[in-house]
């Protein structure tokens, strides 16, 4: 059972149409799925008190040592989150860095816009 979702920043939060998902972001939470930021910034800085309320987890590439599509990332980011990586689904615009996190176990959703990525979650979500 997937019970977890983990949403890199720059092209999927950033989109234009980002309040949507932040919306859908909002109403999984409600519903008990845990969810983190995965970025390769080099660190949180002012997004964290930003972007906080919005996720159990803020994991930033240059304060953990390993970038996306490294194993090791997605995998410390959903031991973060107190899941397995395979309860885990992972949204991203970059198709590599979802390869990554599909080869770490995750379920990958590859962002190419707001609809699309709201679709996918709600498939993989279901109320």
């Amino acid at each position: 059972m997937l019970s977890g979702l983990v949403v890199d920043y720059a092209g999927v939060l950033t989109d234009p149409d980002a309040a949507d998902l932040f919306t859908a972001i909002d109403r999984l939470r409600e519903r008990g799925v845990r969810t983190a930021l995965l970025s390769n910034a080099a660190g949180g800085g002012t997004a964290k008190a930003r972007l906080g309320r919005w996720f159990d987890a803020l994991v930033f590439s240059g304060e953990v040592g390993h970038a996306k599509p490294s194993p090791q990332v997605y995998l410390l980011t959903a031991d973060r989150l107190g899941l397995p990586a395979t309860a885990c689904v992972f949204v991203d615009d970059s198709r590599r860095n979802v390869d990554g996190a599909v080869a770490a176990g995750m379920v990958g959703v590859h962002h190419t816009s707001v609809p699309a990525t709201l679709t996918e979650l709600a498939a993989l979500f279901p109320a």
